[in-house]
């Protein structure tokens, strides 16, 4: 019988770039502990269980699941300086927000976790520039938002952002996302490429716009206080594979972007590229927000991720 027993869960199909990226833990850890470790991948837990993929957050926090990976979006009224990666425009540049989550915000926020909540932070991964797609039209300016249902996380940050660009906005768990879209409770939706791809989304939603209006982080958790109950070589052996798998996550999530625009079919979707003066339009629709997270947050976060 194996001395450590990990378990990890995901909500998203086995080609995702955050699945890979599980898959590559799974393996540093097995050629740094061997047979001491049992490490059970389940990277789609709606599917194979029927839960919803917002449960996984408490499974893993109170320790009925080893791992996780999930959208920081989810966590940040309890680790409010998470919220710079909700907010609009703000991250512009892959290299500038790894820079900034392999340094001082990452070191921040890591902090911030153990003191608020139950989990401790692995590493941070690349969850894509967000893009809009969407059924109906193509968007290219605020105006072409007004009177869409858009779908969006369980994120009231989010939700104020894109009702001051004129959508009607509705949650809806990602494990229903497809449905919805297919079944027209949706017009619409916003998600990395690789989602709107991987998940099938595309099959409904004809336009896609590639607005980038957020850059997405996503928090690979561990419930802390078992990773603090294992040996240290243990403790040393995850957070080593949490750091190769990181770094291959990105990689990933790097290439999918051109792979995805690569596997579109003209016939099927059409991609929208907006001009300066279009994005400048949604940029000043949503300054306002800007602005008052700027005071709230402090300008010293938002010039990390700048």
């Amino acid at each position: 019988m194996s001395e450590i027993e990990i378990s990890l869960g995901g909500y998203q199909p086995p080609s995702s770039v955050h699945n890979r990226a599980a898959v590559v833990f799974g393996d540093e850890l097995r050629a740094r502990l061997g047979d001491r470790i049992d490490y059970k991948l389940d990277g789609n837990m709606p599917e194979s269980t029927g839960i919803l993929a917002i449960d996984l957050l408490d499974k893993v926090e109170s320790g009925d699941l080893t791992m996780c990976y999930f959208a920081s979006s989810y966590l940040a009224e309890r680790v409010p300086e998470v919220a710079i990666f909700d907010l609009p425009f703000v991250v512009e540049s892959r290299e500038k927000a790894y820079a900034a989550l392999d340094g001082e915000l990452g070191t921040l926020l890591k902090k911030r976790f153990l003191e608020n909540t139950g989990f401790r932070v692995l590493a941070f991964f690349d969850n894509g520039f967000r893009h809009f797609s969407n059924g109906v039209k193509p968007i290219r300016t605020p105006a072409d938002c007004q009177g869409l249902k858009l779908r969006t996380m369980n994120s009231e940050l989010h939700q104020e952002v894109f009702k001051k660009l004129g959508f009607e906005t509705k949650f809806v768990d990602v494990a229903d996302l497809v449905e919805a879209a297919k079944s027209g409770e949706i017009d619409a939706q916003e998600n990395p490429l690789t989602n709107t791809y991987r998940f099938g989304t595309h099959h409904y939603h004809r336009h896609i716009t590639l607005s980038g209006h957020f850059f997405g982080m996503a928090l690979f958790l561990c419930h802390n206080e078992t990773f603090e109950s294992w040996p240290e070589d243990v403790q040393q052996a995850v957070t080593e594979a949490a750091a190769v798998a990181s770094k291959a996550q990105r990689e990933f999530a790097g290439a999918e972007d051109e792979e995805v625009l690569a596997s579109l079919k003209p016939e099927e979707n059409d991609v929208v590229h907006l001009t300066d003066d279009e994005v400048a339009q949604f940029r000043d629709a949503v300054a306002p927000i800007l602005e008052k997270h700027q005071q709230k947050l402090g300008a010293d976060i938002f010039a990390l991720v700048r």
